[in-house]
């Protein structure tokens, strides 16, 4: 439904605003973003590649610690990171004020130094939050190859720089596709981070076509931009995995830790520097920043718009997490029972709800909603008299049905993982014994599948809690979420006042981190 309303509108805007479009907005949106997702993904696959390189081939100080601390940026949205960079490394920031203090300059005229509000700092920030998702796909490539293809080519001759360029990173390159086109697509969808530090992407262009030019044909005409991008991104990695395959034996993938060769002595403690700079800067940076204004700010706990976006988001969350589970449920186990194409095909669809950036799919949802909510009223006062007003658009529940669009994939894809280590024979055992197919489902299947179902609702709740993109844009008059109000503190230049709530999100999103982080070491 939101992919039809999108087209619906923007073919509905007509031919002049189309050209105005093509000639003023487009051409530069365009560009900025492809600097900035090109940027961002070499960056991000620069940190990610060599920092899973050294912690699965090598042995060095901390490397333990640091091969689950590179997990950590994932938990800081990339608005927050946006917010508290420029806090760090703006004029009023403690790094330029230490500069002019020790070089004695009054003014920033007296002096240069680069800005964080540009295309390079959104690089910046952008690629060390989102970095993780290429760690993490090139870590389980890495370990998955084990020490018999890099073993052979060093008895051949070949050092270990030239074996991960020409043995490994070949063989990781359908994981590091598919680390990269997260990378992409939650770049593409980010506005926060980008407005914040003036990067005009198509995503703000939307955001401001609608809001500030008042013209949502003009959005839904820059939306479909947008999903054309989206769609020739999901087609580029489909085509990666299928040109790309690679057969492991899993006797030889297992790798001990006695296996890696030992760096010691200077190359070991730059291994872990450089496996710590990541670290430094997408996680602890933020994190100590934000905790530091917090401290500073303890009687905003008592400030009812905190406790009210607190409940919003907590409310909002949880339905969408508890409806993304029970319909990825539905489709993982059709999928496991009935093996039709039909059965794949819905859940492929139900699954292009990620790829669509929050803006595209804000518009997408909302006009549905608003025109229902229009009849229903108009109805409703024709029969009874009565106004119902705007019962779907004007309260939560559009952000609800976005985040439940956006985030379905995660929770079936989680479901589905979780019925694929539970073997089939199970199943017909049960079927065997005298259970009929509810049963089987409600007594065997869903006591073994309770830890991915709590995982994948446990995923969804933490990632509607950090949307901002759908959110900014759906919600009603008077209705917070903690990241809208992120947003609007932000938006008048009072981060320290934003500080605990940013930080309340980041602790809940340390939670599937260190759920991950402990499943790498296991």
């Amino acid at each position: 439904m939101p992919v039809i309303a999108v087209v619906w509108i923007a073919l509905s805007g007509g031919t002049e605003n189309l050209q105005h479009i093509l000639q003023t907005v487009l051409p530069r949106a365009t560009l900025r973003t492809l600097s900035l997702v090109l940027l961002t993904g070499l960056v991000s696959c620069l940190f990610g590649i060599v920092t899973a390189w050294l912690v699965t081939a090598f042995r060095f100080p901390l490397r333990r610690l640091l091969s689950v601390a590179l997990v950590l940026p994932l938990a800081i949205p990339s608005y927050i990171g946006a917010y508290t960079f420029v806090e760090f490394l703006d004029f009023t920031g403690p790094v330029q004020s230490f500069y002019r203090s020790l070089f004695g300059f009054q003014s920033a005229r007296d002096y240069w130094f680069p800005d964080i509000r540009s295309l390079g700092g959104a690089v910046l920030i952008m690629s060390s939050v989102l970095y993780p998702y290429v760690y993490l796909a090139c870590r389980s490539s890495f370990l998955m190859q084990g020490r018999a293809a890099a073993d052979v080519a060093r008895t051949l001759g070949s050092g270990p720089l030239r074996t991960m360029l020409r043995i490994q990173l070949p063989m990781a390159r359908p994981a590091i596709v598919i680390g990269l086109t997260l990378v992409t697509m939650e770049t593409l969808n980010d506005i926060g981070a980008v407005e914040y530090l003036g990067v005009n992407t198509l995503t703000f262009s939307i955001y401001d076509t609608w809001l500030n030019r008042g013209s949502l044909p003009g959005a839904a005409q820059l939306s479909l931009v947008l999903l054309a991008f989206v769609a020739v991104l999901i087609a580029i990695e489909r085509l990666a995995r299928q040109r790309q395959r690679f057969s492991v034996n899993r006797t030889t993938a297992l790798v001990n830790d006695q296996l890696r060769p030992k760096l010691n002595g200077l190359s070991g403690w730059l291994a872990a520097l450089l496996c710590f700079i990541p670290v430094a800067i997408g996680f602890l940076l933020p994190f100590l920043m934000l905790l530091s204004y917090a401290l500073r700010r303890l009687e905003l706990l008592a400030d009812p718009r905190l406790s009210k976006a607190l409940w919003h988001s907590i409310t909002v969350s949880g339905a969408a997490a508890l409806a993304t589970v029970i319909f990825g449920f539905l489709l993982a186990y059709t999928n496991r029972t009935e093996k039709r194409k039909l059965a794949g095909l819905a859940g492929r669809i139900a699954s292009l709800g990620y790829g669509m950036p929050g803006t595209v799919l804000a518009i997408g949802v909302l006009m549905p909603l608003a025109s229902f909510d229009n009849a229903f009223d108009a109805l409703m006062r024709s029969q009874f008299g009565v106004s119902t007003g705007l019962l779907l658009s004007g309260t939560g529940f559009a952000i609800f049905y976005a985040c439940t669009v956006r985030f379905l994939t995660m929770a079936e894809g989680t479901v589905e993982a979780g019925f694929q280590k539970l073997s089939p024979h199970l199943d017909m055992a049960a079927r065997t014994l005298g259970r009929n197919r509810a049963q089987t489902l409600f007594g065997v299947l869903l006591p073994n599948m309770r830890p991915a179902i709590l995982t994948a609702a446990l995923f969804v709740f933490v990632e509607s809690m950090k949307e901002l993109s759908a959110t900014i844009l759906l919600r009603p008059f008077n209705f917070n979420t903690l990241a809208t109000l992120i947003y609007e503190d932000a938006s008048r230049a009072q981060i320290e006042n934003a500080s605990i709530a940013s930080l309340i999100i980041v602790l809940v999103g340390l939670i599937p981190v260190i759920i991950v982080s402990r499943s790498l070491e296991r």
